[in-house]
């Protein structure tokens, strides 16, 4: 279970969100909304412990996350709004050293089922530089297909795909759902998730509260 009490984010001299609480279970996710500037990417650097809150707390199966450190990271997996790839290398290249970083078991033929998923094959082994975003983003995308982790922390997975990749990311994520993950993301698009219990959460205005049992 992942559980935020009372969050505060502040930044510079300006609070983003107050008195911020949400609650989620397993097979739950939580659709996070808001306006740029509101304050999501900042919720989902929180979540991942990357950013401290300005007050309030953030459990993990009832732990502090603070103090779980490699504890929680084992069981997260976080996709940010850039595409975390290097571009020299390929997209079967990047996905194996992200599962070798991410200490899991992929061999090279999962990886290629991966990329095939996604729509690579063919473009498996040409560097990441000369794809397009849409392709750099499936590029980075290709991890969800294999990934085990409890709980997934995604910002903007939409971007730069087109409807059909669109669909099947949202497949994944409902596929996570399934299996009793817990998954917390950001979109600007409208985009069904069939499987699990969908909950959703505005940023915007001075304070946001949403608490659920």
């Amino acid at each position: 279970m992942l559980e935020a009490s009372n969050l505060e984010c502040v930044r510079g001299e300006r609070r983003l969100f107050a008195d911020l609480s949400f609650r989620l279970a397993a097979g739950e996710m939580l659709y996070l909304q808001g306006s740029n500037g509101s304050g999501k990417t900042s919720l989902l650097r929180m979540l991942c412990a990357l950013t401290p809150a300005a007050s309030g707390d953030i459990r993990w199966r009832g732990r502090a996350i603070g103090k779980l450190g490699e504890e929680f990271r084992s069981e997260l997996c976080y996709l940010g709004h850039l595409n975390a790839i290097k571009e020299e290398l390929t997209p079967l290249e990047n996905l194996l050293l992200a599962a070798q970083l991410a200490q899991e078991s992929l061999d090279h033929d999962a990886a290629l089922d991966a990329l095939e998923l996604v729509g690579l094959l063919g473009r498996e082994d040409l560097p990441c530089r000369y794809l397009s975003q849409g392709q750099k983003r499936r590029a980075a995308l290709a991890r969800l297909v294999n990934e085990r982790r409890a709980l997934w922390v995604l910002d903007e997975p939409y971007v730069a795909l087109d409807a059909a990749a669109v669909e099947l990311v949202a497949g994944l994520i409902g596929a996570h759902l399934q299996r009793g993950g817990l998954a917390v993301l950001t979109t600007h698009q409208a985009v069904p998730v069939t499987a699990g219990t969908v909950r959703e959460l505005s940023l915007d205005g001075a304070h946001a509260t949403s608490g659920w049992g």
